[in-house]
């Protein structure tokens, strides 16, 4: 886009995570002014980090990073009587318990997500785990089986079971479930959960469970001591070590907001979007974030910001806590308490979102379920106030909280309370294939290719034409057929030609070759498809399959400006028959009336006829010998087909010749003649017919008396 302006002269401004998404409004209505894009401001490369004109590693922050030696700052920990952490092992305490999640979690994801689960490994090995984060999958809709996902550039099996027992028995190292179940079963399935005192915590994605059995299981975790993350959640990430289900986005995001290894700054928001902006937030205003918990859009989540908070405050790496509240409930205030009674000691910058509605006459429900203040108290104005009142640091808006934790990240680093690190690279991740062909980064020759219908937009097109449109004009089936088989909207006769080819050839009684099979094989208790099957293999030159070779005959005698009875003679002299004439029933005096209607409306309708006119003075010659040798229907279709391809001016002759080659006209025998044979089976059925055995006294046993 920035390039288009650029070559069109175009002032436009695109902004990426360079920015968060509400600061473009202000840019639009001219409240503030549009910054400069600097060249170090794009997203990092998901290969490797982005790097300067001069060659170094160029950091997301604004604040220039210097690297510093390990002994350095491990004197500096010890100083202050702790222990310098390694930047991945995530196995500190929180307040003298085991971590919530560290690099050595384990999970199960309940539910079929192939997508988050690959996003998780992904993320994983960004992080260089050991080992996968995710040991196995439960899915209650099939057997158990396996799963196979990437591993970096290697290829890994993930088990998936039917059972819930089975997988928590076979995977006890799994501390974690992520419960992708929708709100009708997520409830059961998280209380299934509880009954495995392995799980510590319990993210649950779906939103709506309704709040009676919200409250009964939160209350039930609490009991055993189970954290719920959720329920309308994206879950959470913490930063080198572990990611729940889709947070932090594709891994393009995840390489831009650094969270490939810890900063130092941890968060708590309710909502998992605007989760996705604190991410960048803090990797452009600070060193990055050490965790982040997205507790849920819902009235009543299973943990609440002050459960995080405290935690985060525990945690000798956390140095600065961001809430990130909204309009609606009251936890912020068990936050404003923790405050005044010296629970909270580190820096906490707190902003709830929903200021806008004080503009409103009347109550507004924002996007989640819990964002609609029912007092003045559970405003979001009342409660910045009250968190800027009990010590928080409070922006005077959205659009300031990144400078805001950029300052207290400085004041940080100037009382030494925070060193900066040297930046770490994170490995190569291979993109994967589709990803990479949207991007326009590679390009591959199709397997196959197709030109008569698209799928992929808004509405399904027919070699061009919108399923509404097929329907609005009313084109009926054989304009259907001349959209897919001929790529053409052909005129109306034409159309109206091929619905009566469709008719006559539907079926010709049950003795034909065909319909017999078809028969035979109802009755023999196969589906309909084999049944089907067995009647359309029995179509050829024999059977109902000479329209392309009557068209092709007579075309070429035509062509080549023979005149009918010296075609007839060739034939002869050649020993071959002529496709199309020939009855083995129907003579000069006893006309087939299907033969009868279609030349009528031929040459009643169509605007020229040479061929039919060519084929119909043979037919006076071959019945002058025997009166069965008429123009049959295998004749009459193929000769006016071809008259319908060179007169309707859609076709080239050319054309016209390649789609008789390549057999486009027996399509019209084996379309119509399914409607038959579906028929056949159905009757069948239907009289509930059974094994057919063919008469002896309908054979003719040549067996010889003596063997020899």
């Amino acid at each position: 886009m920035r390039n288009l302006g650029s070559t069109l002269g175009v002032p436009i401004h695109v902004f990426g995570p360079e920015t968060h998404m509400t600061a473009i409004v202000n840019m639009g209505l001219g409240k503030s002014a549009v910054p400069e894009i600097r060249r170090n401001d794009s997203i990092p490369s998901l290969f490797s980090l982005g790097q300067s004109e001069s060659g170094e590693a160029v950091g997301s922050n604004s604040i220039a990073e210097v690297a510093v030696e390990a002994e350095k700052e491990a004197g500096k920990a010890a100083e202050k009587g702790g222990v310098a952490p390694s930047l991945s092992d995530g196995e500190e305490l929180e307040c003298g318990k085991k971590p919530l999640f560290s690099s050595k979690t384990r999970a199960i994801i309940w539910g079929m997500q192939p997508r988050a689960v690959q996003g998780m490994l992904d993320f994983d090995h960004v992080c260089r785990r050991e080992f996968p984060s995710v040991e196995a999958m439960i899915y209650p809709f099939s057997g158990n089986h396996r799963q196979k996902f990437y591993w970096g550039h290697k290829e890994v099996l993930v088990p998936v079971y039917k059972e819930m027992s089975e997988a928590m028995q076979r995977h006890p190292d799994a501390d974690v479930l992520v419960n992708f179940a929708s709100l009708r079963s997520a409830y059961e399935s998280t209380l299934e959960t509880l009954k495995y005192e392995q799980i510590r915590c319990v993210a649950i994605i779906a939103e709506g469970i309704p709040e009676n059995l919200t409250k009964k299981m939160n209350k039930m975790a609490k009991e055993k001591g189970v954290a719920i993350v959720g329920p309308a959640t994206v879950g959470g990430v913490k930063a080198g070590c572990f990611k729940i289900g889709n947070t932090a986005g594709m891994l393009d995001n995840v390489i831009s907001s650094k969270l490939y290894r810890p900063g130092c700054v941890a968060y708590v928001s309710r909502s998992g979007g605007m989760s996705n902006e604190l991410n960048n937030m803090i990797a452009r205003s600070a060193n990055g974030v050490f965790e982040g918990v997205a507790i849920g859009g819902d009235r009543y989540p299973g943990t609440t910001f002050i459960d995080h908070v405290l935690r985060f405050h525990g945690n000798p790496r956390v140095k600065i806590v961001v809430v990130l509240g909204e309009v609606g409930g009251i936890e912020e205030y068990d936050i404003c308490e923790a405050l005044r009674d010296g629970r909270i000691s580190k820096p906490l910058v707190a902003w709830c979102i929903g200021t806008c509605a004080k503009m409103f006459t009347s109550e507004v429900q924002f996007g989640h379920a819990g964002a609609c203040a029912n007092a003045e108290r559970e405003t979001a104005v009342a409660k910045n106030k009250a968190l800027a009142d009990a010590g928080a640091r409070v922006p005077s808006s959205f659009d300031d909280l990144p400078q805001l934790i950029e300052i207290v990240y400085k004041e940080m680093i100037a009382s030494g309370e925070v060193v900066p690190r040297p930046e770490v690279e994170p490995p190569t991740v291979p993109m994967d294939y589709s990803w990479a062909q949207e991007l326009g980064l590679i390009r591959k020759p199709a397997s196959f290719m197709s030109s008569i219908c698209d799928e992929r937009g808004q509405e399904l097109l027919y070699a061009g034409m919108p399923i509404t449109d097929v329907f609005k004009e009313d084109i009926g089936i054989g304009g259907v057929i001349s959209l897919l088989w001929f790529q053409r909207r052909l005129p109306d006769y034409a159309c109206k030609f091929i619905e009566m080819c469709l008719m006559v050839t539907a079926d010709h009684g049950p003795a034909v070759s065909g319909a017999h099979n078809t028969i035979v094989t109802a009755r023999a208790g196969k589906d309909l498809v084999s049944s089907l099957t067995s009647g359309l293999l029995t179509i050829g030159d024999r059977f109902g399959g000479a329209l392309d070779g009557a068209a092709r005959q007579f075309a070429q005698a035509y062509d080549a400006g023979m005149i009918p009875m010296e075609f007839v003679n060739t034939m002869r002299k050649q020993h071959k028959l002529i496709m199309g004439i020939g009855h083995r029933v129907k003579s000069l005096n006893n006309p087939d009336m299907r033969v009868t209607i279609l030349k009528d409306f031929v040459l009643e309708r169509f605007p020229s006829h040479p061929l039919l006119d060519y084929a119909l003075d043979v037919e006076k010659i071959t019945t002058a010998k025997k009166p069965n040798l008429i123009l049959n229907v295998d004749g009459v279709i193929g000769v006016a087909f071809v008259d319908l391809l060179r007169g309707c001016g859609a076709f080239t002759m050319e054309e016209s010749r390649e789609l008789i080659e390549v057999g486009a006209l027996n399509g019209l025998f084996v379309l119509g003649r399914t409607i038959g044979f579906i028929g056949h089976y159905i009757d069948q059925k239907r009289l509930k017919q059974g094994l057919y055995r063919h008469p002896w006294d309908d054979i003719s046993y040549l067996v010889p008396q003596n063997f020899s």
